[in-house]
């Protein structure tokens, strides 16, 4: 049934770019273990051993504190519709901050949304498959619009301001790297 490799396939890749819906868990030696789900368009594969992935803006930011800490990170796909199947990439990430070597890069892949926070590079170490059969049946409704429209009713300050009141420190204490002030998103006018 399970399968494990280093590296993704045509097959793999395939399957992540149909997914909807990914997860994300990270955890530091002592800290609290963050499971965290992502939607929208904001994940590339970028070549066999590499994927990265936009972050918004969240209540918290325990993925980007952990990662500081220990850069351990698994990504999760499971079929919700279609052929059961689960996906599991392990490796290495880092985070990359507006302002950063690469940051322009990478955030051109994505389509601008509302709230971006940083981006997440990930190095594949291990790709593992396994069956999902007792993963339920869900279809598609859509993505949610909530963020977005609140991204853009704080505008690039008030989400400054936010970072910084509540984006600083995981729950364990942590720090939590936050970008540094940039212009505004045209997209947000």
């Amino acid at each position: 049934m399970g399968q494990s490799c280093g590296t993704l396939n045509a097959d793999h890749i395939a399957f992540i770019i149909a997914q909807k819906l990914f997860f994300v868990g990270t955890a530091t030696a002592d800290s609290t273990v963050n499971v965290s789900p992502k939607g929208r368009d904001a994940l590339r594969v970028l070549d066999a051993q590499r994927v990265v992935w936009l972050n918004l803006t969240g209540s918290g930011n325990e993925t980007a504190a952990h990662v500081q800490a220990c850069p351990r990170m698994t990504l999760m796909f499971c079929a919700f519709e279609g052929p059961p199947q689960i996906l599991r990439l392990y490796g290495t990430a880092r985070t990359i901050q507006c302002g950063e070597d690469g940051w322009d890069g990478l955030y051109g892949l994505f389509e601008p949304l509302a709230g971006a926070r940083q981006i997440f590079d990930l190095a594949i170490d291990r790709v593992q498959t396994s069956c999902g059969m007792a993963v339920p049946r869900y279809a598609y409704g859509g993505d949610r619009t909530a963020l977005d429209s609140w991204a853009r009713r704080k505008g690039s300050e008030g989400l400054e301001r936010y970072w910084q009141r509540k984006n600083r420190r995981s729950i364990d204490g942590l720090p939590a790297p936050i970008p540094a002030p940039r212009p505004a998103d045209p997209s947000s006018d």
